[in-house]
């Protein structure tokens, strides 16, 4: 491997950590949010908002984060971000209250926002051609890494809380578990911080600044010396193209040649949404414990998710080239109508009945006196989820219930976890290898260039409006039409999208931006 191609990797590996923060920072919220329900006693809407608030601001900083970048610079706003990374991890933490969390959260999605934005941007802007596709994957593939090791660093902290070890009673692991959860994230905030040091700034913004001088000096790590000055040419080439341009109206995104682009990025922007992957990534410890498998069994299963995610997140980067962008999102909508529909036939047909084995095995518990009333509902059966929570609400105050539905649950519900189980390993593959990458890349094939980044941000910013409204509304819909109508909503909309798929969106694959351009917009 020579210098250059080793410099190229090295640095862009260093800066695609800040989406591993973000993956981290977007899914350790799904172990802690149940321990915050119990200690601050929230609703269904805080409950939601608690998850939710992140991905608010998380849209302002994506909105914001590229001019500031051109501003400032690129290393800048990326050291930024580990810095409020940082200062979330920590202040989450030892939040005292719900408003406090919030916060904390708030701060960690301007974060959120611009490890998205800003990684990606620097890494195409250094890396040589050959290598740009691949190099600049490392950050997509960084924040599935990062969903799948706070999944797995939840269930560690769980486990250590729960064992004998002395340290993690010094520590008080176990009283302060969602607390240390949260924590985590400071280690790999400043490991971040630290390593942006020996990042170079993007020579792009070095040329807007009218450096050309170092900036020929930092393309020559990965390019030489020759190439470096043709680089440059080109990039001071592009840059007095883009001033000759003037700021471009968002009305220009409806006008009719761009009406069957812009409703492909629409659809495809809420559909990636609405199907409901930011319900399970976001909570799902909590959707396994609605089948009665207990709290550790459903931490352990969100790490299975995880590493599900991963995998096939990589087998969509191997295939999308091959197979094309049509067929992958065609199987992937099918598989995850298949599994919402799963998922809703398991919980339409599970029962729920407090008998008197279930009575015997909830006594087995030392704290069965704040609960005891339980007894009044012995014999009787529910058909839903909401029935009986509606039953256990007129006897049980609402905080002993969020505390110890796990066990609950774990008691009375007659369901097969296992078909659940294999619903959401299912969903989230299906998702993986279909929307989840594809979507991106689709926007950057479908729009004409003059437009390209404005109608990426408007349908970006789209696509966040939605996942914000899912995770906000989640828990108010478990609570409110139940598990089943939950995933039922989720199965629809993948069949509509489905259809859309099928019948409106055109194969982009092999075809030069040019080609698609004069296909899809016609000029």
């Amino acid at each position: 491997m020579t210098n250059n191609r080793f410099n190229s990797i090295y640095i862009s590996l260093i800066v695609a950590l800040g989406g591993f923060l973000m993956g981290f920072d977007a899914s350790v919220i799904s172990g802690v949010i149940k321990f915050v329900s119990i200690e601050f006693d929230l609703s269904p809407g805080q409950h939601g908002f608690a998850v939710a608030s992140l991905t608010l601001t998380s849209t302002l900083a994506m909105m914001f984060s590229g001019p500031v970048s051109d501003r400032i610079g690129r290393k800048k706003v990326l050291i930024i971000a580990a810095i409020l990374f940082f200062i979330s991890a920590v202040y989450s933490a030892l939040a005292p209250s719900y408003l406090h969390l919030v916060i904390a959260r708030m701060i960690g999605g301007l974060g959120v926002g611009s490890a998205l934005i800003v990684p990606p941007m620097y890494i195409a802007e250094i890396a040589p051609p050959k290598l740009r596709g691949r190099l600049v994957s490392f950050n997509q593939l960084n924040i599935v890494i990062g969903l799948s090791v706070a999944f797995f660093t939840n269930y560690l902290i769980l486990q250590w809380g729960d064992s004998n070890a002395p340290l993690a009673q010094n520590l008080s692991i176990a009283e302060n578990n969602w607390r240390w959860m949260l924590s985590i994230e400071a280690i790999p905030a400043i490991l971040y911080f630290s390593l942006l040091f020996f990042v170079p700034e993007s020579p792009r913004w070095l040329a807007m600044k009218g450096e050309s001088q170092k900036a020929v000096s930092v393309l020559s790590k990965f390019v030489d010396e020759e190439k470096a000055k043709e680089s440059l040419s080109s990039i001071n080439s592009d840059i007095q193209q883009a001033h000759k341009r003037n700021r471009i109206p968002l009305k220009e995104l409806f006008k009719p040649a761009m009406k069957y682009v812009i409703t492909i990025g629409v659809v495809i922007g809420i559909l990636q949404q609405i199907t409901g992957i930011n319900a399970v990534f976001f909570y799902a410890p909590m959707i396994f414990e609605q089948t009665g498998i207990g709290t550790d069994a459903s931490f352990a299963n969100a790490v299975i998710i995880g590493l599900t995610n991963l995998v096939f997140t990589i087998v969509a980067i191997a295939f999308v080239d091959r197979l094309g962008r049509k067929p992958l999102l065609i199987f992937g909508l099918i598989g995850i109508s298949i599994s919402m529909f799963i998922l809703t036939g398991s919980f339409r047909k599970a029962t729920y009945e407090i008998d008197k084995q279930a009575i015997t095995e909830l006594k087995t518990h030392e704290y069965f006196e704040e609960f005891s009333t339980i007894t009044t509902l012995e014999g009787i059966s529910y058909k839903n989820d909401v029935a009986f929570k509606r039953a256990l609400g007129e006897i049980i105050d609402s905080k002993t219930i969020k505390k110890y539905e796990s066990d609950f649950l774990k008691s009375c519900i007659d369901i097969n976890a296992w078909l659940v189980l294999a619903g959401i390993i299912a969903f989230v593959a299906s998702f993986a290898f279909s929307l989840g990458p594809i979507m991106w890349i689709l926007f950057s094939e479908l729009f004409p260039d003059k437009l390209r980044g404005l109608a990426i941000s408007f349908v970006g910013v789209l696509n966040s409006a939605v996942s914000f409204t899912v995770q906000q509304l989640f828990p108010w819909e478990l609570s409110t039409i139940g598990s089943a109508g939950t995933y039922f909503l989720f199965g629809l909309f993948a069949v509509a999208g489905l259809a859309f798929v099928v019948f409106r969106l055109p194969e982009t694959k092999g075809k030069s931006l040019d080609e698609l351009q004069e296909i899809l917009v016609g000029k």
